[in-house]
């Protein structure tokens, strides 16, 4: 199986940075879209930026110019680089990732376990 592994979450005044990182383990032959969504309390889970194997992204209209998605290949890593943050950023964010496990077999979504982030001053 595969194991997914968040950090990088935390406590932030509005208008500083973190950065988070996904790091995938296990049985991996492929990573496809790579993605980050985040679930603020009382609210369902939303996509926050997809990164595809290609490295075509896209981002949640909330997040156009402060937030950046990347990817690793070969350390099997996503990053969310978050600039500008805002109160209305703080939630948990979720890591998603769509992976063939083999050389042969369909991919399957893998989530990590969620990082908490906090804007507050």
């Amino acid at each position: 199986q595969v194991q997914v592994v968040e950090s990088g979450g935390g406590l932030v005044q509005p208008g500083g940075s973190l950065r988070l990182s996904c790091e995938a383990s296990g049985s991996i032959f492929k990573i496809y879209d790579m993605g980050w969504y985040r679930q603020a309390p009382g609210k369902q889970r939303e996509l926050v930026a997809s990164i595809t194997s290609g490295s075509s992204t896209n981002y949640a209209d909330s997040v156009k110019g402060r937030f950046t998605i990347s990817r690793e290949n070969t350390k099997n890593t996503v990053y969310l680089q978050m600039n500008s943050l805002k109160p209305e950023d703080t939630a948990v964010y979720y890591c998603n990732l769509n992976v063939q496990n083999f050389a042969v077999g369909s991919p399957y979504d893998y989530w990590g376990q969620g990082t908490q982030v906090t804007v507050s001053s």
